[in-house]
């Protein structure tokens, strides 16, 4: 997709995707199933996506779960990178450019600029959203915003 010419125009796109979600999940709550689909859409509707996929807590760390990209970490501590740091704080992390990004963990080369959504039931971590663009700057509060609604919509419809 390419960028948005209005900031009107990537609002109805979101809210577009949010419907597009429920519908996806309409008769499916099972985990891998849908955060599968879930990552696959976002892969298609964000522009310069090179990673859109999960990170699952499992009481310790962050493990590797379904994702659209290329090759990618497999365990993330707590506080380790722009993952870990979400996770801990358990709030959205924006990162413009992750060569300037003191606690980067590089995956993938390809990656310039990162947002990172907690999954969160009630105050449990369930794990993180995470999304990397190809490009520096790719993200900013309407983002936030949205998939923060996104991440909150998916753990609602999905049996963790």
């Amino acid at each position: 997709m390419d960028k948005w010419v209005t900031l009107e125009e990537k609002i109805a796109d979101y809210e577009v995707l949010l419907k597009q979600l429920e519908a996806l999940f309409f008769d499916e709550r099972d985990k891998i199933a849908n955060l599968s689909n879930s990552s696959a859409l976002l892969n298609q509707f964000l522009p310069d996506t090179v990673f859109a996929g999960y990170y699952l807590f499992n009481g310790e760390e962050l493990v590797l779960g379904p994702f659209q990209g290329g090759v990618s970490c497999v365990r993330i501590k707590l506080g380790k990178g722009v993952c870990g740091i979400s996770a801990k704080e358990k709030k959205t992390v924006i990162v413009d450019d992750v060569k300037k990004f003191a606690n980067y963990i590089s995956c993938d080369a390809a990656a310039k600029s990162e947002i990172v959504v907690p999954l969160l039931q009630g105050d449990k971590l369930l794990g993180v959203l995470d999304i990397d663009a190809g490009v520096t700057e790719a993200y900013d509060e309407v983002d936030e915003k949205y998939l923060g609604k996104f991440a909150e919509k998916l753990v609602a419809l999905t049996d963790f």
